[in-house]
This record gives C-alpha cells, sequence and structure tokens, in this order.
C-alpha cells in the first residue's frame, strides 16, 4: 500500500516508539488523523513540553522537573537505603507498593555485553561515589529477573561489599495467585532458594 509522504513519516515515527510494532504504528498514526486537530496539537504540544521540562535528576537519575528530584529532596525517605534500579520508570513500579521509603539510584540499563553495555556505559560511577560520600547502610538491587539484570546485580555485589555495605536482591518465585504447575523451572528454582521461614 503507497501511503503519503506525510503519513510514512508519522507511522515510521510511531514505529520507532518500544512495542510499537508497524501495525501498531498505522493504528495508531491513523487514530492521530482521525481526533481534532486541538487534540492531535495538545499531543504534539505534551511532547515538546515533556522533552523541554523534564530532565535526570543529578543525584539519582530519576525523571524530575526540578532538580534534584522529589525523593532526593524528601526528608521523609531513609538515605541510608538505596534501591538501584535499571531504568527511571522503575521507580513508579516500586513506588506503587508503598513499601519502600528509601532512596533510589537509576543504572540508565543493564550489563550486556552482546549489546556492548560495560560498566562505564552504567551510572554506576555515581552509585559508588554515593556510597563513598554518605552512611550507606543497604543496597537494594532491584534489576530485571533477566541474564542482564542478573550480571548487572551480580557484578554491583562483587564491586560493593568490599565497600563494607550489605547489598540485597529483589527476592524471586511465584506470584501471587500463581500454580505452581505453570511456573517455569527457573522461577520455581530461584522461589526454592530464596525461600523464608514461616514465622
Amino acid at each position: 500500500m503507497v501511503y503519503s509522504r506525510a503519513l510514512e513519516k508519522l507511522i515510521s515515527a510511531l514505529n520507532k516508539l518500544p512495542g510499537i510494532g508497524p501495525k501498531s504504528a498505522q493504528r495508531l498514526a491513523f487514530h492521530i488523523l482521525k481526533s481534532s486537530g486541538e487534540e492531535a496539537g495538545e499531543l504534539s504540544d505534551s511532547i515538546v513540553k515533556a522533552k523541554q521540562q523534564l530532565r535526570n535528576c543529578s543525584i539519582c537519575g530519576n525523571i524530575t522537573e526540578k532538580d534534584p528530584c522529589e525523593y532526593c529532596r524528601s526528608d521523609n525517605r531513609d538515605r541510608e537505603l538505596i534501591c538501584v534500579v535499571e531504568e527511571p520508570q522503575d521507580i513508579f513500579v516500586i513506588e506503587k507498593t508503598r513499601g519502600f521509603r528509601g532512596v533510589y539510584h537509576v543504572l540508565m540499563g543493564a550489563l550486556s555485553p552482546l549489546d556492548g553495555i560495560g560498566p562505564d556505559d552504567l551510572k554506576i560511577k555515581g552509585l559508588l561515589e554515593r556510597i563513598k560520600k554518605g552512611s550507606i547502610k543497604e543496597i537494594i538491587v532491584a534489576t530485571n529477573p533477566n541474564v542482564e539484570g542478573e550480571a548487572t546485580a551480580l557484578y554491583l555485589a562483587k564491586i560493593i561489599h568490599p565497600l563494607g555495605v550489605k547489598v540485597t536482591r529483589l527476592a524471586h518465585g511465584i506470584p501471587m495467585g500463581g500454580d505452581l504447575e505453570y511456573a517455569d523451572e527457573v522461577t520455581l528454582a530461584m522461589a526454592l532458594e530464596g525461600r523464608t521461614e514461616i514465622l
């Protein structure tokens, strides 16, 4: 099918978004074209304003309008406890639990030698500087439970332990409401390894 140059450009731009394949990009493009000029303008303006007004926190790397971010500025956060995440959006996921009262550090990715991402490509140096400056008691490594996340967690533990700081990893296992029958072997093995005593 042949599209006009403007429509092709819009579909191509939308296709570059994560998780958006060619068909989804095409659907979104036609949805935008069907919307009113005002709605399309609001979408365009919000993208431009977000790019202009948002930045990464100079302390933790979170996305923020004010630097430092609200978590780094807050007097109600436990500064002796740092949760290390791969991306800024991971902070929002952890905050939804309402169970963490420490501060954060965003690595901006995970170690992936196959993709050419090594320790120098991540914000590990900033984390080490924070540990050396402050009275950090524990680092919680909350990287994704995949090969890259595990490699990153092991690397962080190796370089942080000599600094005398406790390093912990998020527990992995069977999700609440899940059936053992449907759990894969790796998840089950991790659940067995990370088992806790029932009190």
